[in-house]
């Protein structure tokens, strides 16, 4: 498949057959994390350089910002600030305007490694820390690392809501804010929760079975890795598949296949109808028959 052209099957709502998977660019030292701003333009974390990449709507590749502190996920305040997720070290925190740590500990110990998180309208942000991942090739260690999915509330202050998710990675809200997404990825199921009125979490559940799930020599996975929505509700989900949409009632409603396996996606362009996904040094993007969700960020 790779070097090849790549279209897309017919997802009724999504994408037309035979839509083209159009190639930004290749050779990023990492990417993860990519929100789009106001102007539909993009903005993903190259972290393994330590800077954030911004690509245009005409496709342009700049660089947005350089020493982000090791930043693998990043979030917009209707406000305007620029959060991130920060691996060195590890914190939950605010870039731009002024630089400034939301969150660093968790019962009074530091975060492991924190990989993305959500932010809602009302300030709360919930966060997923998988741990450091084992060394490619290796297996997983004897004792896995402590992993945790987390709620900062609007006053600062840190809750777990799970400790017993292998691997939480990518993590996304419904349009009305109402469901937290989150992927595991070495698990056989996309999770979700319902968000209280005062941002805590309820009814934990399995929300969809990702048709990636798969027993390698390394141990189960189903790579579910980022996570976003559209406006109608739809989820779509980075596997080893390639992008797994679902309806918001949990029903898959197909599978949009690229050259090399995607880590995570958001929607972007002027109008908000093209999907750009990032994954293994490359970027790409897809024009869409919907749009994303009318919030800042992803």
């Amino acid at each position: 498949m790779y070097g090849q052209k790549i279209v897309t099957p017919d997802i009724p709502g999504v994408v037309k057959a035979g839509t083209r998977v159009e190639v930004i660019r290749e050779g990023f030292e990492g990417t993860e994390g990519p929100i789009a701003l106001a102007d539909g333009s993009v903005v993903f974390t190259e972290n393994r350089a330590d800077r954030l990449v911004k690509i245009g709507t005409d496709g342009a590749v700049s660089t947005f910002l350089e020493k982000t502190g090791g930043a693998n996920a990043l979030a917009l305040s209707p406000k305007g600030e620029l959060l991130a997720v920060q691996t060195a070290p590890s914190a939950i925190a605010v870039l731009q305007p002024v630089k400034k740590v939301l969150a660093d500990k968790f019962d009074g110990k530091p975060l492991n490694r924190p990989n993305d998180l959500a932010l809602a309208r009302s300030g709360n942000i919930y966060f997923s820390d998988p741990g450091a991942p084992a060394a490619a090739g290796t297996p997983p260690p004897a004792i896995p690392p402590k992993t945790g999915f987390y709620w900062l509330d609007r006053k600062g202050k840190v809750h777990l809501i799970a400790d017993d998710i292998r691997r939480p990675n990518g993590v996304a809200l419904s349009p009305d804010e109402k469901t937290v997404y989150v992927a595991n990825t070495a698990g056989e199921y996309l999770l979700a929760w319902t968000v209280q009125p005062d941002g805590s979490l309820t009814a934990r559940r399995d929300f969809v079975k990702l048709a990636g799930f798969k027993t390698t020599p390394t141990g189960p996975t189903s790579g579910a890795d980022g996570i976003v929505v559209d406006q109608d509700g739809r989820v779509y989900v980075t596997s080893t598949l390639g992008i797994e949409v679902f309806s918001p009632e949990g029903q898959p409603l197909g599978v949009i296949k690229l050259a090399k396996q995607p880590q995570n996606l958001a929607f972007g362009g002027k109008d908000h109808n093209q999907l750009v996904i990032v994954g293994r040094g490359s970027a790409y993007r897809i024009a869409t028959l919907t749009k994303g969700v009318d919030r800042p960020g992803k």
